[in-house]
């Protein structure tokens, strides 16, 4: 343990031992099976008992035996226990990862597809280490700084929690929330849920996923499930507002309104579609707003409108904002004159209370771990149970990962959490074990953040974890720092 700051404490707790029976082992990609979008994560696949068989059997007969393996799904606040579905690993293993990658090679030279891998990062592997954990305990009573989330010179933008940490001049820093990570999917660095920062709302949410509420001076931090009932009020009458500050037509983790495609439930790691959609954007957003077919009103800082384009992408000045409309919303805003008003409502509510306001940050996040001083996993209602891609849970679920989280003990004081993985040194953790690690700290909230390759934090300018990414550490979304 050692002192950060007055009422800021650093935790580092080492636990367990490399146990010599995990070895490297080789897991077959099954034929026609669904592939985990995780971009942390190689492509794997889960199928039913009788496809898996049927690939076990016909690698056995190319010359590499071959077994189907059973994989438990544990139960969860919303999932029950049971079979996800079997993986197809080679009966062999291997002393060295080099060992295992050399078979790989012979298997694709033989027309199949798979990968090596430390059986110790399985979610139901016997092997109890080791794991570093990084605790950051903060206590508001004697703490005199400043605790907020941040995510650097615009939101399009992606940055090292390390250069965040520098540009805050922060303490402590580590990687808050989900955000956009393939251009793909938006605007890189756009966070992938609800985002608050010094009380202004730059994101909106996902569907009812939790969220950690974090105040400057450290009080009354929370996790809650927000609602955002965001809308638009033109000479035309009321809109629903789609979204804030993204790409339109791109819902990355899905969780919008009711005509997105292929739901409008929470889908993690999924990018839904709308072809009919308005979003508002703040020069927060980034040099130009997107480009693109449809229409864009430029409105002051009262709401009235300055110009209208017939297309979308502008650079708006400071305090100024602007409305996007795309497919068969366009003609609404490019019917707009100006000085016409437009009303946006964009309050972040957690029943009747606002979540935004001066001092105020929101940093989106899931599952939700505990709640209530009990485990309280939500896999399913925060979009992490994917029933039509189970290599999607099993992968990202149950598997071994690099986690960073956060929570709130009985005495107040706030808990932010690393724990580094998918090395040898370093094991990870299931979701299962993040939720029971929280609760053995004394959390009686908490919830899960954005882990991964994304994990990070930072102690007086350096970097106390260590990134599972080959590159090193990744550029993130936002970051929460204490100065």
């Amino acid at each position: 343990m050692q002192p950060i700051q007055p009422g800021v404490t650093l935790t580092q707790i080492t636990r367990g031992a490399p146990d010599p029976a995990a070895a490297w082992v080789v897991e077959m990609n099954i034929p026609g099976g669904a592939s985990s979008p995780d971009p942390d994560a190689p492509p794997r696949s889960i199928q039913d008992q009788s496809s898996a068989e049927t690939f076990a059997a016909r690698l056995t007969d190319s010359g590499f035996p071959a077994e189907a393996q059973r994989v438990e799904q544990p139960q969860t606040a919303d999932v029950p226990a049971g079979v996800l579905g079997y993986r197809v690993r080679l009966g062999a293993t291997f002393p060295t990862q080099a060992a295992a990658s050399a078979e790989v090679a012979r298997l694709s030279a033989a027309g199949f597809s798979g990968r090596a891998w430390y059986s110790g990062w399985d979610g139901d592997s016997a092997a109890r280490g080791p794991w570093t954990v990084n605790v950051v305990t903060m206590d508001p009573r004697p703490f005199g700084g400043t605790l907020r989330g941040t995510f650097g010179p615009t939101l399009q933008d992606r940055e090292k929690t390390t250069e965040l940490a520098a540009l805050e001049r922060a303490n402590v820093a580590l990687n808050g929330g989900f955000f956009v990570f393939d251009p793909a999917a938006g605007a890189e660095g756009d966070p992938a849920g609800a985002g608050v920062y010094r009380g202004r709302l730059l994101s909106e949410p996902v569907g009812d996923r939790p969220v950690l509420v974090l105040h400057d001076r450290g009080r009354r931090s929370d996790i809650v499930r927000p609602s955002w009932p965001g809308s638009v009020r033109l000479p035309a009458g009321t809109r629903v507002l789609d979204g804030l500050n993204r790409v339109p037509g791109l819902i990355r983790n899905c969780g919008g309104t009711l005509d997105d495609l292929p739901t409008w439930r929470p889908l993690h790691d999924v990018t839904c579609t709308d072809d009919a959609e308005l979003v508002l954007f703040t020069p927060a957003f980034g040099p130009t707003t997107p480009s693109g077919a449809g229409a864009e009103a430029i409105l002051d800082r009262s709401g009235r409108v300055v110009t209208v384009q017939e297309s979308r992408g502008t650079a708006l000045r400071a305090g100024q904002r602007s409305l996007q409309a795309t497919g068969d919303l366009a003609a609404a805003v490019a019917e707009l004159r100006p000085g016409d008003r437009v009303h946006a409502r964009l309050v972040l509510r957690s029943g009747g209370r606002p979540l935004t306001g001066p001092g105020t940050t929101v940093i989106n996040g899931g599952p939700l771990l505990m709640e209530d001083g009990a485990v309280h996993v939500t896999q399913a209602q925060d979009g992490m149970h994917q029933v039509a891609n189970p290599s999607f849970d099993y992968g990202w679920v149950l598997q071994r990962n690099p986690r960073t989280f956060a929570g709130i003990d009985a005495q107040g004081r706030t808990l932010f959490v690393t724990v580094d993985g998918r090395q040898l040194g370093e094991l990870g953790l299931s979701i299962a074990e993040t939720a029971a690690v929280a609760r053995s700290l004394g959390m009686i909230e908490a919830i899960n953040l954005d882990g991964g390759g994304s994990t990070a934090m930072v102690i007086h300018g350096s970097l106390i974890s260590h990134p599972s990414d080959a590159s090193g550490e990744r550029a993130v979304g936002d970051a929460i720092v204490i100065r």
